[in-house]
């Protein structure tokens, strides 16, 4: 089927020439310092992109209540002293059944077993469940050292966090536990600070003021997907992706950007649309506020929505995810 396109015009969106800018790197402190790579897991909806956001001070993850919205490795880089902790906010682990989950699945081990801390984030109000008792399996096969963090905790009563606790120690020992609200921020600069007191000796890797290893064009991206979710709820599958196609910075310091939102099927880009182009201006609407906020300048935002039929078989749309591309059905 060939693309088609719908366009969601920004009212300001002419284009223009771009303008370079540049960014002065902040050195980091003087004296010893501490630097590492903390792979967060978990089940999906687990609140892990909740907490990645919460640890960083800022939004570098997009969080939705649908499961498995992470579909990429998102690395939020947040500060405590003299230390760089780089968070590692991974996809779900669950029972992969499409190519899609299977990459996502295998990438969230591979980056956990490649880092230097690993941390379990149960949601305390589901408890513990086959997926939990998976992790807790997996997760002693990886000899680093090890965090267990109970979310949600403002939704139970504190002997049965207690209790939850017990029993996940008892399956497999944990250096540290937290009782955490990723939501309200209860509990998380404990978290930080451990971390920060994990993590080997070593130089920062990253300039003191940036929170993300994440190019600005897929952290756009994944805003738009964001209000995607949010807009469309159950209606649109997961079944589909938006990529940054274009990145203008202008003259007057706005930024011209352009997106696609691929689905596989025609009756999903109406859905993608909506009524009148109802959906699709909202979806726009609500990005580009979003993005102005974060880059703290204007924004025009063009999106397009094409279908592209099976694009979850295409290797291309993989490596633009950081996934490996699993081969078999």
């Amino acid at each position: 089927m060939a693309d088609e396109d719908a366009d969601a015009f920004d009212e300001d969106g002419d284009a223009a020439e771009d303008d370079e800018t540049s960014a002065e790197e902040a050195p980091p402190p003087a004296g010893p310092t501490r630097c590492g790579f903390v792979a967060l897991l978990g089940a999906p909806n687990a609140g892990k992109s909740t907490l990645t956001n919460a640890l960083v001070g800022t939004k570098v993850s997009i969080v939705s209540h649908k499961v498995q919205t992470t579909r990429s490795i998102v690395r939020g880089i947040a500060l405590e002293g003299s230390a760089q902790v780089i968070l590692v906010d991974t996809p779900g682990i669950f029972a992969p059944k499409r190519r899609l989950e299977r990459a996502m699945v295998a990438s969230a081990w591979t980056h956990a077993a490649d880092a230097d801390v690993v941390a379990l984030l149960v949601d305390a109000n589901r408890g513990v469940d086959e997926d939990i008792e998976t992790l807790v399996r997996s997760l002693s096969e990886i000899r680093k050292p090890r965090a267990l963090i109970l979310n949600k905790i403002d939704l139970i009563r504190r002997d049965t966090l207690l209790a939850l606790a017990a029993r996940i120690n008892a399956d497999l020992a944990f250096d540290k536990v937290f009782m955490v609200s990723a939501l309200t921020g209860d509990g998380v600069d404990d978290v930080r600070r451990w971390f920060a007191e994990t993590v080997p000796l070593g130089p920062w890797l990253y300039p003191e003021d940036q929170i993300s290893d994440a190019p600005m064009r897929m952290l756009a991206a994944e805003i738009t997907r964001e209000k995607m979710f949010l807009r469309l709820h159950d209606e649109l599958p997961y079944r589909s992706t938006v990529e940054t196609e274009s990145w203008k910075e202008l003259r007057d310091g706005s930024v011209r950007i352009e997106q696609t939102i691929y689905v596989e099927r025609e009756s999903q880009r109406k859905i993608a649309l909506g009524k009148g182009g109802s959906a699709i201006k909202t979806i726009s609407s609500e990005s580009r506020a979003e993005l102005s906020q974060i880059l703290d300048v204007p924004v025009h935002l063009f999106l397009f929505v094409k279908v592209r039929e099976n694009w979850a078989n295409d290797p291309e749309r993989y490596r633009e995810m950081g996934l490996e591309f699993p081969k078999g059905e």
